[in-house]
């Protein structure tokens, strides 16, 4: 628990969301809203690869053997950006954790790096059909392949609850697990999930 006499309480944020649900947008209101530092496993591979770190160096070799990342890399990446000295009073973690394992590696960076904890698991709810008629508007104006094909888009958000199940189960039996109605205007779906971090401040 909590130290109840502790003058900061960071907010550490899971933040989930199919393809399509407003993720994006909605990190960046909460970034903005609460002071949070986001990180997002696909941006530290690019980063870390592109500096050609040692952790980058790492990943890449796997990756040019077409083969799956470790875990351990990904920890280690996730290790390296917490360190980092920020003024922020949190972090939005995105595309992380995908698996039990992954839940509890980050619980453990959270408690040995921060000294603090994952304080909420917020996830976007938004039906099927909306989150395909998104993606195929959004394909007409990105040029991304993967936006145009419907058959691609719902084998990616069969991928997506696949993959955030157990992660998902955890949290709620943490009761840390909280579901947002994702459709609306984006600023009435903000105030939703604000409301739900505002709720663990108090």
């Amino acid at each position: 628990m909590r130290n109840a006499k502790s003058k900061i309480i960071m907010i550490n944020i899971v933040l989930f969301g199919p393809p399509g649900s407003g993720k994006g947008t909605q990190a960046q209101h909460l970034i903005e809203k609460f002071n949070l530092k986001q990180i997002s496993t696909g941006d530290l591979f690019r980063y870390n690869m592109k500096n050609d770190t040692e952790l980058g160096k790492l990943a890449k070799s796997y990756i040019d053997k077409g083969e799956l990342v470790p875990d351990q890399v990904t920890i280690d990446m996730l290790t390296e950006e917490v360190k980092k000295p920020t003024d922020a009073a949190g972090f939005i973690f995105d595309g992380f954790p995908r698996t039990a394992a992954q839940t509890a590696a980050l619980e453990n960076i959270v408690k040995k790096e921060l000294q603090s904890e994952i304080s909420i698991c917020l996830s976007l709810v938004v039906e099927d059909s909306i989150l395909v008629e998104r993606l195929l508007k959004r394909g007409e104006t990105s040029g991304r392949t993967d936006d145009s094909n419907e058959e691609i888009i719902r084998n990616r958000i069969k991928e997506y609850y696949a993959k955030t199940a157990e992660v998902a189960e955890l949290y709620k039996q943490q009761g840390k697990y909280v579901e947002v109605n994702g459709v609306g205007g984006i600023d009435e779906i903000s105030e939703k999930l604000f409301a739900e971090v505002e709720k663990i401040q108090k």
